[in-house]
């Protein structure tokens, strides 16, 4: 009898150890989901708020300030919560990490979910602020079709480029990456976003259309950051090869 009661006594902390386990687990991942809710919100915010406010004052947001402040959140947002989720908020982010392996695959559904959640929410609040002006925010193509997808499979290509090339670096990840990353965003923009709208982001661009009802160029903003991943990836492999230790914390944000 004594055996068994000192085998059950040295059982019970197991359980309880695992227990734990499991809630700080499920509390990381809340913490996770949470980051990338935030930073996609904010994101969509910024990008589609600045179209829509540049519409209902008449130009008083100019294109170079429009294109300036996603970069500048962006950046603000990964010193933020980089080190809770790795700072992704955009879709073509998380697949890219996935695609190298530096981010597991079971993770992406939640963080494509939230992350669109996070834009739907933005659009949400920026047409009961302002009905449809501006279309919400949503990114459309100014000068045909063909050139609108072209321009956002080569700019999310250099985005991702960036992206993936400071994660890899250990000298470059953190602050150096934000700046990286925000810059980089601020550049695509300035020569690009009169074309396409410069979105590089599938989430940017269908949380305003679905909110406004017009999803006729939805298939340009998830066919061409698509393809520019892929190219990303390629290169990053082609450059550097597989994914490292530095790339998988820079990613998961640990």
């Amino acid at each position: 009898m004594s055996v068994n009661s000192n085998e059950t006594e040295q059982s019970r902390p197991d359980k309880d150890a695992e227990k734990e386990d499991i809630h700080v687990r499920r509390y990381r991942a809340l913490r996770r989901l949470l980051a990338e809710l935030v930073g996609t919100f904010f994101l969509t915010l910024v990008a589609a708020g600045g179209d829509v406010i540049a519409a209902v004052s008449h130009g008083e947001v100019s294109l170079t300030a429009r294109v300036v402040a996603p970069g500048l959140l962006v950046m603000a947002m990964i010193y933020s919560v980089g080190n809770i989720s790795g700072a992704h908020f955009n879709p073509g982010v998380t697949l890219a990490f996935a695609l190298r392996r530096d981010f597991p695959w079971r993770r992406v559904p939640g963080y494509w979910l939230i992350q669109m959640l996070g834009a739907i929410l933005a659009a949400l609040l920026l047409r009961s602020l302002f009905g449809l002006a501006g279309h919400v925010g949503a990114t459309l193509p100014e000068h045909g079709i063909l050139s609108a997808v072209v321009m956002e499979i080569v700019l999310t290509f250099i985005l991702l480029t960036v992206i993936l090339a400071t994660a890899t670096n250990e000298k470059l990840v953190g602050h150096n990456a934000a700046l990286a990353v925000g810059a980089t965003i601020v550049l695509d923009g300035l020569f690009a976003a009169p074309i396409s709208g410069a979105s590089m982001n599938t989430a940017r661009s269908l949380g305003p259309m679905l909110v406004s009802g017009d999803l006729t160029y939805a298939w340009i903003y998830i066919v061409g950051p698509l393809i520019g991943v892929l190219f990303a990836v390629l290169l990053a492999w082609l450059l550097r090869g597989g994914t490292t230790p530095t790339a998988v914390r820079a990613a998961r944000g640990e």
